[in-house]
């Protein structure tokens, strides 16, 4: 089959690899549909901090954010899933240590991450394989566009739970990237006044025509109001300080977002302004409940959308280049198909 293989920083490209079969209680699926993302990128960079702490190495087949069809089932799994329609979480615990055990196999240390840490293959390629326990189903309201925008989703639903804000509370976004943009999302749709902060204005546009209640740079933040939360999606190594003081003291400040080198946080003012600081850290506990927004239209990620292409148009896409025809969008596909 074909896949897409990173083979040293800044060099990648399509290539002809054994298909992967079924082990048991495993499936293998056929990709519809697989994002890209920024952790993508970093890989492609030689950025990516897993690079070098020994949890990822090259050669790696990239994509985390996908769907596909179940085509082929190993011993023990049950034939239901066989032609499904499906997602997956990205985070496989080992299934035996306490934070498994506790549900919090996001943070098992020995996990696998697909297409991210471990070596488990990931999902730019026609096919790959994946736990069936890991498996999550995608109703027909859910597009094959929307399918590969669940990963994202069930990370922005979780800071945007973290953020613990009723309706008509106030949020700050700060990143108008995919995962800032589907948190702004997910908390329109739960009734808070949303606002983003960016850095150009084309990234501002199109966040207003997502409905946000404003869009703002760095100098022109209104400054006269707090907010009640601030979730930092943005990769600004200043913004963690920054969402303190911007911040409602006693309310949250929730952290998705990674700076390539260290942020600075005043601990004085965390304690002294009595906030709460949460880090997310994937989509695990947020895949069922962004599927069932996407499927009731809720939430609709597709805006986000601004182009699909072929696995060959991969290397461009990681280094940086919009492809010809690509809308204002943060987010492009690859259909392996294609």
């Amino acid at each position: 089959m074909r896949a897409f293989v990173i083979t040293e920083p800044g060099r990648g490209g399509v290539e002809d690899v054994e298909p992967p079969t079924a082990a048991p209680g495993h499936v293998v699926v056929d990709v519809e549909r697989a994002g890209v993302c920024g952790t993508d990128v970093e890989f492609f960079t030689g950025a990516m901090a897993y690079l070098h702490q020994g949890h990822a190495r090259y050669p790696m087949r990239p994509g985390h954010e996908w769907c596909g069809v179940v085509t082929a089932l190993g011993d023990g799994v049950e034939r239901g899933w066989l032609g499904q329609r499906v997602t997956a979480d990205t985070m496989l615990g080992c299934g035996r240590c306490r934070r498994c055990r506790a549900w919090r196999h996001h943070v098992c240390d020995d996990r696998f991450e697909i297409g991210v840490r471990g070596g488990w293959h990931g999902a730019l390629a026609e096919q790959l394989t994946v736990p069936a326990g890991a498996l999550h189903p995608l109703p027909a309201a859910v597009d094959a566009t929307a399918g590969a925008l669940v990963e994202p989703g069930g990370n922005a639903l979780r800071a945007v739970e973290a953020a613990a804000l009723a309706p008509g509370e106030r949020l700050l976004v700060a990143g108008p990237g995919t995962i800032g943009l589907l948190a702004a999302a997910f908390a329109l749709a739960r009734g808070a006044e949303v606002h983003v902060l960016g850095v150009t204005e084309p990234s501002l546009a199109f966040a207003r025509t997502l409905g946000v209640h404003g869009a703002w740079t760095a100098e022109n933040l209104p400054d006269d109001q707090p907010y009640d939360a601030v979730i930092d999606a943005s990769t600004a190594r200043e913004l963690p300080a920054r969402a303190l003081d911007l911040v409602e003291p006693g309310r949250r400040v929730v952290c998705i977002g990674l700076a390539a080198r260290p942020s600075t946080v005043d601990t004085r003012t965390l304690v002294l302004r009595d906030v709460t600081a949460v880090g997310i850290l994937g989509a695990s506990a947020g895949l069922a409940p962004a599927i069932a927004a996407y499927a009731s239209g809720a939430v609709d990620p597709r805006p986000l959308m601004a182009a699909t292409r072929g696995l060959d148009a991969a290397a461009d896409i990681l280094a940086g280049t919009r492809p010809p025809g690509a809308g204002p969008g943060p987010k492009f596909h690859i259909d392996p198909r294609a």
